[in-house]
């Protein structure tokens, strides 16, 4: 099939099924300007239905039916059954002619070049008087009982042509809390209306057709998503600091988070790139644990491709597959946040679709049930067999977003949920579907990671799907999942969708093994220094390899997991802090290996920490790891991509020791290393790199 303009409009709209579908979905993932059209087209269709739902409804009035209820009774006419047929089609042509000139006018063909006039929030600086004078204001409310605590206005009351309340505007002021949008329609806080706009205090009111006239800027720093602040990784020496410990992270949020940005034409905040987590975004060649072991080790060191003079050591694991007819049953509780921050069409409506997705691919074995949360929390279904999908997918199709955000509450009910229908030797996991915008009840971090660290205790594993954008509170949920037992993805689109609940299932739902740590002893005489690139918020004591009640990582069934050593061999000049000679130092004499050779040969010892999906105490996995002095161009496809991708994200963040790597190079590095790609998740990932190098350009 030839995936034209016309099919991927029908894709976007929900009207193909089966091979067909399945067709596109193939080539979406193979070509991101589809991806990007496909995604433009459901915008323009959820802004069309947005505004027609807000239209008065043309019916007619109660004694218009009544007088047409009595003349049926009286004497039933065909003339006027006829006249109603066809003033009934009338109307309906009439409408989707209207809706298809909406569509046709805000679309651009597929395959075109769209101007830069055309998309202001993406090139501010080349349109900054027109980008500038399209900014609406909201001003923010005080709602009962919040402490003079400002909040969000609902989207559906956002200020527009001749319908403000000025009285409300100047109210704004005693508060000190504005919400702007941009031209994308993403939320930006700012705290001071002065900070926000440099005019005169008389002209900050000035409103006129829902636009505030005067604003000069939007400053970024200004909007209101949340990112945990990393602090980079530093280059320690060998000598002082043999031992490096760190908890496994499978979590892949940060990467298509990072590419939600890249797509509406920015950079990401450095906070929202996790390199880990842009790594761990792939799938590697790894080969397969044997006998007993959940997951394999591999390991793979060559040169360094943006300092030649370093090492690069690549540590992978593959958690064990498991085949869909072999996985044990599941309960499964979908807590899902409805409240009003999650109306817009990529929270709510996305999270529905996604739902809708994993539905079709639960066996009827499963059982299934839905909480939600708003202002308070509900049971919308309670444990329904998936032999019975038709009722959970019309318990999920009547959920509609208002109210505030109790997120505590509806934890609490979620687990004691799934709990009450806990299956013994069973997958039991709470789903939790949220932008993170908790602002009543439980809300602060502390109180929220508390209360999910004591549920994780019960065997209720947390899986964190995040939606969203403007108010999104990345930090709250990455924090959640990890002491839910659980892994964190960011949903952006369906294909992201397809990716974490349906491709990836049995990784999402089944967790092989808990707690996973890892420890690297460094030979001195081999390594002068080395730098764990990524894991900054995973990093560990060293005492805390061995201490069972730590808590770690998980690794789901199929999962690899991925982590990138930059080593600095002996002899190699790096300027690091250092300290003066220990006058107690003793002295250590080479030891010898089991089978008698010297460990003066290894670079470093590895070992891993695990334990059972329902054990308490880990088990140790060991080995030791010697450099073959392989050349980057000898290295393997997974070595060169994951590099690629490591690179990608240091000149994201800008770090300082990204070294000559740049743009070019990352997509050189990566070309090298897309190999059979079937998904087709490399490819894209390169087709992101070159977007990002464009935008760079425009700085």
């Amino acid at each position: 099939m030839k995936v034209t303009e016309e099919v991927l409009t029908a894709y976007a709209l929900g009207e193909l099924e089966g091979d067909e579908r399945k067709e596109v979905e193939r080539h979406l993932a193979q070509h991101a300007e589809a991806r990007t059209h496909v995604e433009e087209i459901r915008e323009t269709a959820g802004l069309i239905t947005k505004e027609l739902s807000r239209e008065p409804a043309n019916g007619l009035t109660g004694e218009q039916r009544a007088k047409i209820a009595t003349i049926s009774r009286s004497r039933p006419s065909r003339f006027l059954r006829r006249l109603t047929v066809f003033a009934a089609a009338a109307v309906v042509l009439i409408v989707v002619t209207c809706v298809a000139i909406v569509v046709a006018s805000n679309l651009i063909p597929y395959g075109s070049k769209r101007p830069a006039s055309e998309d202001l929030a993406k090139a501010p600086a080349e349109n900054a008087s027109q980008w500038r004078s399209e900014i609406k204001v909201m001003p923010a409310q005080t709602p009962e009982g919040a402490a003079g605590r400002p909040s969000r206005l609902p989207a559906s009351t956002t200020i527009a042509a001749g319908n403000y309340d000025k009285s409300l505007v100047e109210n704004s002021r005693s508060s000190g809390t504005i919400l702007v949008f941009d031209t994308s329609g993403n939320p930006v806080e700012a705290e001071l209306i002065e900070e926000l706009v440099e005019c005169e205090e008389e002209e900050a009111l000035d409103i006129d057709d829902g636009f505030i006239h005067g604003v000069q800027d939007v400053p970024t720093e200004f909007h209101t998503e949340q990112y945990e602040n990393i602090v980079e990784n530093d280059f320690l020496a060998a000598a002082l600091n043999r031992l490096s410990t760190f908890s496994i992270d499978v979590d892949t949020a940060s990467y298509s988070n990072v590419r939600r940005f890249l797509n509406q034409g920015r950079l990401p905040p450095p906070n929202a790139v996790r390199i880990e987590e842009l790594v761990n975004y792939f799938d590697y060649d790894y080969v397969q644990p044997e006998g007993d072991r959940p997951f394999s080790v591999h390991v793979e060191i060559a040169t360094c491709p943006w300092n030649l003079e370093h090492r690069l050591a690549k540590i992978g694991l593959k958690g064990k597959e498991i085949q869909t007819e072999t996985r044990p049953p599941a309960n499964i509780v979908f807590l899902l946040d409805v409240s009003g921050s999650m109306e817009s069409a990529n929270k709510l409506p996305l999270v529905k679709q996604a739902m809708r997705m994993l539905i079709k691919e639960l066996a009827d074995k499963d059982t299934i049930s839905i909480a939600v949360y708003a202002g308070a929390s509900g049971l919308v279904l309670p444990a329904t067999s998936c032999e019975r999908k038709n009722r959970i997918l019309a318990a999920l199709d009547r959920l509609s977003a208002g109210g505030s955000t109790n997120g505590g509450a509806g934890i609490e009910l979620a687990y004691q949920t799934a709990t009450g229908n806990f299956i013994e030797g069973g997958i039991n996991r709470v789903i939790l579907c949220t932008d993170g915008d908790f602002n009543v009840g439980v809300t602060d971090d502390g109180s929220l990671v508390d209360l999910i660290a004591k549920k994780a205790k019960s065997g209720v594993f947390l899986s964190v799907l995040g939606f969203g954008m403007g108010n999104y509170k990345d930090s709250r949920m990455e924090k959640l999942a990890d002491k839910g037992n659980g892994n964190y993805a960011y949903i952006d689109t369906e294909l992201e969708a397809q990716k974490v609940l349906c491709d990836q299932l049995s990784g999402t739902l089944v967790t092989i093994a808990k707690d996973v740590k890892i420890q690297i002893e460094l030979n001195p005489d081999k390594v002068c220094a080395y730098r764990l690139i990524g894991y900054e918020n995973r990093l560990l004591k060293k005492e805390d390899f061995n201490d069972d009640t730590k808590d770690a990582g998980e690794i789901g069934a199929g999962h690899t997991v991925t982590a990138l050593y930059e080593l600095v061999p002996c002899g190699v000049a790096i300027d690091i802090p250092g300290v003066d000679p220990l006058r107690y130092q003793k002295v250590a004499q080479p030891a010898e290996t089991r089978d008698g050779g010297s460990v003066r040969d290894e670079f470093f010892f590895l070992k891993l920490r695990y334990k059972e999906p329902d054990g308490e105490k880990s088990k140790l996995i060991e080995t030791a790891v010697a450099d073959g002095g392989a050349q980057y161009s000898d290295a393997s496809p997974d070595f060169k991509f994951a590099a690629a991708v490591a690179a990608f994200g240091m000149i994201l963040r800008d770090s300082k020791y990204k070294g000559t790597t740049s743009l070019d190079a990352v997509l050189e590095l990566a070309g090298e290393g897309v190999g059979a790609d079937e998904a087709g998740y490399r490819k894209a990932f390169v087709e992101l790199a070159k977007k990002a190098r464009r935008i760079k350009a425009q700085e």
